[in-house]
C-alpha cells in the first residue's frame, strides 16, 4: 500500500433533531444538513419545528452525479 495522499478533516456539529452543521475543507462557512419534504415526513419531523435543509443523501447523489 502506498502513502496516504489525503486525509479529509471534517467536523460535525449536532444542533438537535435532524439538524447539524458540517465544517468542510475549502469552505468558508459550514454546510447545513437536515431533512425536507418526504424525508421529513418519513421520519416524523415537524417542518414547523425544523427548517428544511438538504440531507446527506442529497449530497451523496449530487457527488455521484459529478
Amino acid at each position: 500500500m502506498g502513502d496516504v495522499t489525503y486525509v479529509s478533516r471534517v467536523r460535525i456539529e449536532r444542533l438537535g433533531g435532524p439538524q447539524r452543521l458540517a465544517y468542510l475543507p475549502a469552505e468558508d462557512n459550514p454546510v447545513a444538513f437536515g431533512v425536507h419534504s418526504e424525508i421529513a415526513e418519513h421520519y416524523g419531523v415537524d417542518p414547523a419545528k425544523y427548517p428544511p435543509h438538504a440531507t446527506t443523501l442529497d449530497y451523496v447523489v449530487a457527488a455521484a452525479g459529478g
